[in-house]
Formats: structure tokens, C-alpha cells, sequence
């Protein structure tokens, strides 16, 4: 049986765990998973492929190894470990994107805000850059780009889950709002070749969706829809369903009733909203959803347990008539109208 650390040595793990965020976020930058993808090479060879210094490079290797992310074997090579090949570009699952964008500069500036979040009740966001995230994204497309590519390498893995996880073939229309580019729908309709679609987005993330792979694939772009607009103000009408994923996190509870309020105004008699987010558990288990939330209240979103979707369905004129776990962190909170 292995010997259980003290606590004081588990709390001094915990936290330096920026260090290894770090060093990950170092290991992404370079590239050094796709460096080394053809197989092990030296470290002089690594440093003159990312045009760094060798000593220093050998030092961050080696510190990544100790956790699992590459392995050093004779004459100071490295090789790739499964969770170092995660930080290889252009393959399923790949966790390259996520690694710098939650932790580039801006998000560390963001957080190094948290603690006047807590005592001032305002955005550490805000108060770091001036402006909402989404602004500042639009202000700073590199960062913007890393953002998009996180978002769709965390749905390679999502997506699937959450079209296996509800019955959609049950519906004739389904609006995906503020759907990105697409794939949660693309990967919906696919599996679901009766259904139609609807991707309703910004004007400018719309002219993009246009160009994408997802819904202008052979057998989706025939069956989806595509409208520009402001869930602010309406969503299109006539939709049997109307999903949301990773969207109402972002948002205070006054806001998101307004866009729950707005899909229910559009919906079919019989219609349906479909939020798809986190839900936190009671007790003290671990979860995902539980740190993600303080990420969001870095950023000025949160997420929420099912008492407190209950609570915005309410007051939007909604109830919650279900929460539907699926193989993935998220799950599908259902309403109907009250």
C-alpha cells in the first residue's frame, strides 16, 4: 500500500500546480509533442527544431517527464507518453489549444484579479483588461483563433456524447443558439438524418460558418439553416428545440433568463429549450463543474446546480422537467414552457 502523503506535502503539491500549467503551456507553444511525433530525439535536436536553448529546454523536459508528459530515456532523448501526444496538433482529443488559452497571459492577468473579485463583487476580468472577454477577444484575433481552436478541440470529444445522450430524432427542427461554427450540429444532424437545423449566430461568426467544414458537409447543407442576430433580442422562430451549449455559463442569472425568455417566445406549442452545461453536484466530491465555475467567475459567467436552473426556467417562464446525464462532463438540462 502506498504511503499517504502528509498534508502539508499534498497542500505544498497543490499549490505549485501552476507550475506544471506552465510548463505545459511552454511544451504547447513549441510544439514539441508534434517535434517529436516521428519518433525520440535529443535534446539539442528538439532545441534547434523550436529554435531554443538547449540547457534550458533539457530542464522543462525533465520537469515534465517527472509528471507523466514525455519521458527522457538514454543520451538525454525524449520520447512522447500518452499524455504528451494530448499536445499534438490536428489529432483527436488534442489538448494543444486548451493548453495555451486557459493559460495565456490575458487569463493568467484575469485571474491574478480573483482575489479583488471576491471582495469588491465585481468582473476579475474587467477589472484586468477593461472590457468583457468577448470583446477583448474580438480585439485580439491570435487570441481569438486560440479560443475557436480550444472550443472545438474540447467539442471533438463532447459532441458525440451529447448527440447519443438525448432522443433529437424525436424533433423536426432544431435551433442550435449561438452553435460557433456548427459542429454540435453538424454531429446532431448526422446522427439524426430526418432532422433540420438551424445555426444561429453573430453576422460575423455566420460568415464564417458559411466557409466551415460542418454544415456545408455533403448531407448536412441541405438540411441547416443558417441565421445571423443577437439573443439579446429574438432567435428565430418555429423550432421544436433550441440548444445551447456552453452558452448560458457565460452569462449572470438576469441575462440568461432574457435568452431562455427569448427561446421560449419562439418556440414551437410543444417546444423545448436544451441547455447544455455543467452541473454541479452537491457534497464535497470533486468536479469538473466546480472549477470551471471559478473560471467563470474569473471571466463573469458561472455555472450552476439543477435548484439553480430551476430557478432562471422559472423566472423565464420555463420548468425544468429533466436533467440528463451524458458519457461527458455536460449534461442536458430540459424545459418546456410552464
Amino acid at each position: 500500500m502506498a504511503k499517504k502523503s502528509p498534508p502539508p506535502a499534498v497542500m505544498l503539491n497543490l499549490i505549485i500546480g501552476y507550475w506544471v500549467s506552465r510548463l505545459i503551456y511552454v511544451a504547447a507553444k513549441l510544439e514539441l509533442a508534434d517535434l517529436l511525433d516521428d519518433g525520440p530525439r535529443t535534446v539539442e535536436e528538439l532545441a534547434m527544431a523550436a529554435g531554443v536553448r538547449a540547457p534550458a529546454l533539457y530542464r522543462v523536459l525533465r520537469a515534465l517527464a517527472s509528471v507523466g508528459i514525455f519521458e527522457e530515456t538514454k543520451g538525454r532523448q525524449f520520447k512522447l507518453t500518452p499524455l504528451a501526444a494530448t499536445l499534438r496538433t490536428g489529432v483527436t482529443g488534442s489538448m494543444r489549444a486548451p493548453a495555451m488559452m486557459m493559460v495565456e497571459n490575458y487569463m493568467f492577468d484575469a485571474w491574478n484579479q480573483l482575489l479583488h473579485g471576491v471582495k469588491a463583487g465585481e468582473v476579475p476580468f474587467l477589472k484586468a483588461h477593461g472590457v468583457p472577454i468577448f470583446e477583448y477577444l474580438e480585439q485580439h484575433p491570435e487570441d481569438l483563433q486560440v479560443f475557436g481552436e480550444s472550443m472545438s478541440s474540447v467539442s471533438g470529444t463532447e459532441n458525440p456524447a451529447i448527440a447519443a445522450g438525448y432522443k433529437f430524432s424525436a424533433l423536426r427542427t432544431l435551433v442550435d443558439v449561438a452553435g460557433g461554427h456548427g459542429s454540435l450540429l453538424a454531429t446532431i444532424l448526422k446522427a439524426n438524418p430526418k432532422l433540420r437545423g438551424v445555426l444561429f449566430e453573430q453576422p460575423s461568426v455566420i460568415a464564417r460558418a458559411g466557409k466551415d467544414q460542418h454544415v456545408t458537409a455533403k448531407g448536412i447543407a441541405g438540411r441547416c439553416m443558417l441565421e445571423s442576430g443577437d439573443f439579446f433580442e429574438s432567435v428565430p422562430k418555429g423550432g421544436d428545440a433550441y440548444i445551447m451549449k456552453y452558452i448560458l455559463h457565460d452569462w449572470d442569472d438576469e441575462r440568461s433568463v432574457k435568452i431562455l425568455a427569448n427561446c421560449r417566445a419562439a418556440m414551437n406549442e410543444n417546444g423545448k429549450v436544451l441547455v447544455v452545461d455543467n452541473v454541479i453536484p452537491p457534497g464535497n466530491d470533486p468536479g469538473w463543474g466546480k472549477l470551471l465555475d471559478i473560471n467563470m467567475l474569473v471571466i463573469g459567467g458561472r455555472e450552476r446546480t439543477k435548484n439553480e436552473f430551476a430557478a432562471i426556467f422559472a423566472e423565464a417562464g420555463l420548468k425544468l422537467t429533466r436533467v440528463v446525464p451524458t458519457k461527458c462532463p455536460l449534461s442536458i438540462v430540459e424545459g418546456v414552457r410552464a
